[in-house]
């Protein structure tokens, strides 16, 4: 861990961690983009998980749903745990693109999920949360027939103005933003470091190399090796 790095740490007092789907490969959730990922391997990926699909053929939204975005078994792994409690010590904030709901499991107390998550799934017809359990075996509502979907931002739908407030107020606030497993590719999200404190410091931790409109340093390698040996 080189020295300057942790003493950022060490020294800030408002952390914001934007992170995407490399966060979770280390706990056997696959990513999106990568050459392995679930984009790459379903070139209708896309499609199959957006808000069209789901009316037009709900029945295909749910399959492909249970067959690629539920994983479990996933356990949060050290990057989550880190993040995590340094969120317990009131200072930091997770806002992800992740869907995966490892977070919650590892009790991050501050965290925004931008693109929604799997672990609430509700009724379109009468808007009741059920268990995911529910959701797994059926597609519909046992009470009233309504078909059930998980509360995530399908494409072609707006993201959450809450989950955006609360964004931007975290960023404005934050001495020190950290990018970690996000190629900072996807619209809105990548559009938050407009809106961060001009004084922060922001760090960017990805296998590739980042392309950031903004003055950043880049450590190029694995996340899981960097929190391991990070001390908070």
């Amino acid at each position: 861990m080189d020295a300057q790095i942790q003493a950022a740490f060490d020294a800030a007092q408002q952390i914001v961690f934007l992170t995407g789907a490399g966060v979770s490969t280390a706990s056997g959730i696959p990513d999106f983009r990568s050459a392995n990922g679930l984009y790459t391997k379903n070139r209708n990926a896309e499609y199959y998980l957006s808000h069209r699909y789901f009316a037009s053929d709900p029945a295909g939204f749910y399959q492909f749903c249970k067959d690629n975005l539920y994983f479990p078994a996933a356990q949060p792994n050290v990057i989550h745990q880190k993040q995590a409690a340094l969120t317990q010590q009131d200072r930091a904030v997770v806002i992800t693109q992740n869907i995966d709901g490892l977070y919650e499991k590892a009790q991050t107390k501050h965290l925004v999920n931008f693109h929604g998550t799997l672990e609430r799934v509700y009724c379109e017809k009468c808007h009741q949360t059920v268990p995911v359990a529910d959701y797994l075996h059926s597609r519909l509502h046992a009470a009233d027939g309504g078909a059930l979907r998980p509360d995530i931002v399908l494409y072609d739908e707006a993201i959450p103005e809450a989950a955006l407030q609360q964004s931007l107020a975290a960023l404005q606030a934050a001495d020190l933003v950290v990018i970690v497993g996000t190629s900072m590719q996807v619209y809105p999200f990548s559009g938050l470091l407009n809106y961060a404190n001009p004084a922060a410091q922001i760090l960017a931790i990805n296998q590739e190399p980042l392309h950031l409109p903004v003055d950043f340093t880049m450590l190029t390698g694995d996340a899981v090796a960097f929190f391991a040996e990070l001390k908070i």
